[in-house]
């Protein structure tokens, strides 16, 4: 089994293995471009996201600066807007629904690090999914850990930090990130 597929199953993987690491830097020779030489190209910057996800995107809108580590565990609905300098470590599949929308500088996380130093030490790590729901909206500043699932219809306020999985229909904030109100 490669090392990526032990990544997409969860399994501890070596994060310096040379495809990962190939796959890294072409995701970030293609994110260079994307943030940095195209301002204001709409449609060679949609074929960049394309590109980098290695699948036809619609109405999606990414504003420059945007990180991520490999493109191809991105899942993104129709008409999806990150604002500027959101971060999503994509060790793991992460899918955001249509009509979601993430403010500045969301980061959304799915590596984990082993506890005890030695192991961490050696570069091996797992990942756990992120899924955000449909008709989404996270504040800026939001932090959404590895494999949480936010629900459809909810919103989580700026600077929270979204630890364990949020229901549909909920206004969520803080750190750890609570349920304030039901939406329905």
């Amino acid at each position: 089994m490669t090392e990526y597929e032990k990544m997409i199953r969860g399994e501890l993987y070596d994060a310096t293995d040379k495809k990962l690491e190939k796959m890294r830097f072409d995701c970030r020779e293609i994110l260079d471009l994307y943030n940095n030489k195209l301002a204001g190209n709409i449609k060679e910057k949609n074929l960049l996201l394309n590109k980098l996800t290695q699948k036809k995107l619609k109405n999606v809108f990414i504003q420059a600066p945007f990180y991520c580590d490999y493109g191809i565990n991105l899942e993104f609905g129709e008409n999806v807007f990150l604002n500027f300098n959101c971060v999503i470590l994509d060790c793991a599949r992460v899918k955001i629904g249509e009509n979601t929308f993430l403010g500045p500088s969301v980061q959304i996380y799915t590596p984990v690090h082993p506890l005890n130093a030695k192991k961490r030490a050696t570069w091996v790590e797992y990942a756990k999914p992120v899924v955000i729901g449909q008709n989404c909206w996270l504040g800026g500043g939001v932090i959404v850990l590895p494999g949480v699932s936010i629900g459809n219809n909810t919103v989580i306020g700026a600077g929270s930090v979204v630890v364990k999985d949020i229901p549909d229909n909920s206004v969520a904030v803080g750190n750890p990130c609570k349920v304030v109100k039901n939406l329905i």
